[in-house]
């Protein structure tokens, strides 16, 4: 399978017909093997039944309403495509620019090609926050896109190997992915308004996507050394501690004070075992995260391909350039460990007729 599209859908039953045929008619200019998995996000407005009559499909669906990007999640995870495609399934996302983030993401050799929506059709609200967040954005993260709330995006399949969604983060996918060392890119594309339904978009998704903001930033600063952000405070704590209680000393000796009558004494103690235990969280924190990354899928580094030039133990292998690509490769190609199997297995055969001749 070439191309997986993925379309996330709440209460979308007026919509999901008409995009399901644009997009029928977009894939199949491919001349490809594709996809369209539609997931149903524990919708109650007759969503499923028309999803039930389109043809080809794939329809995922959630007992109960769990966010979009749960959804997303779970359409991806259940896709099978060397390219992702998603998009929202309100119809402001235009499938006819699928073509233009596949040939953006080949002509720049691209892992993610993020969708632009820079003549938005949105009411201005959503459109104020967007702008503000991209300034928070550009300060915490630096994902160095300019719509990171667009679910237009392209994905090489790669991409998703070692990332699980949860919470909002599907804003954030285009960071997470800069972070882990993918090649990221952005389109202008085509926003259109939306004709049916209604708007999912409230003030806690607000929250809950600053909250994941916050999140993504320490992911990206101290995933892998949590001690050099709380230890560092732990240290500092302590030490205007100590400061501190010298100078109440120095007061108490020279000044003639009681120490009664200052809260050096209750600060000095606050701030001491305070970085103290803050310190010891940097420390669990840090043996934490070693145990994460070495009970799960996520590493602190992802291999894009080892390339060897010759033999392993330095002796040159005449002719043989072997390279042995870790992610899935978008063309298919013969693996050089096949070739050598059918060529010693042809040198056994033959050897094998010249001692056969021998004997006779």
């Amino acid at each position: 399978m070439d191309l997986s599209i993925v379309i996330p859908v709440y209460n979308e039953k007026d919509n999901v017909a008409e995009l399901h045929r644009r997009i029928l008619d977009v894939c199949k200019q491919f001349n490809r093997p594709f996809e369209i998995i539609f997931v149903d996000d524990g919708s109650d407005d007759g969503t499923l039944e028309q999803l039930k009559t389109l043809n080809p499909v794939k329809i995922i669906r959630f007992r109960k309403n769990c966010g979009q990007t749960a959804a997303m999640d779970a359409g991806i995870k259940a896709s099978v495509g060397k390219i992702i495609v998603t998009m929202d399934g309100d119809l402001q996302n235009d499938p006819s620019d699928i073509p233009r983030l596949l040939v953006k993401m080949k002509a720049d050799d691209l892992d993610v090609v993020s969708g632009w929506r820079k003549d938005r059709k949105d009411p201005f609200l959503k459109r104020f926050v967007s702008k503000r967040a991209k300034f928070l954005r550009d300060i915490l993260i630096k994902d160095d896109i300019h719509d990171s709330g667009c679910t237009l995006k392209a994905y090489r399949r790669e991409c998703f190997d070692t990332v699980d969604l949860f919470g909002e983060m599907h804003r954030f996918i285009v960071a997470i992915l800069k972070m882990k060392g993918f090649k990221t890119g952005e389109l202008e594309v085509t926003h259109h308004p939306r004709i049916h339904g209604k708007t999912k978009y409230n003030a806690s998704r607000i929250i809950k996507g600053f909250l994941d903001m916050i999140s993504v930033w320490f992911w990206k600063k101290f995933a892998n050394r949590p001690l050099h952000l709380l230890g560092t405070a732990g240290i500092l704590m302590m030490f205007i501690g100590v400061a501190s209680g010298m100078w109440a000393l120095y007061l108490k000796i020279f000044g003639k004070i009681d120490l009664s009558d200052t809260s050096f004494t209750v600060l000095t103690m606050f701030l001491f075992f305070a970085g103290f235990a803050m310190f010891i969280g940097g420390i669990l924190a840090d043996m934490i995260s070693k145990t994460y990354y070495n009970s799960s899928k996520d590493k602190v580094y992802i291999i894009k391909e080892v390339i060897t030039n010759g033999g392993a133990d330095g002796r040159a292998i005449e002719g043989q350039l072997k390279v042995t690509s870790i992610s899935p490769s978008i063309s298919p190609s013969i693996s050089p460990s096949k070739e050598t199997h059918a060529h010693s297995s042809h040198s056994t055969n033959q050897e094998g007729r010249e001692r056969d001749t021998q004997s006779l």
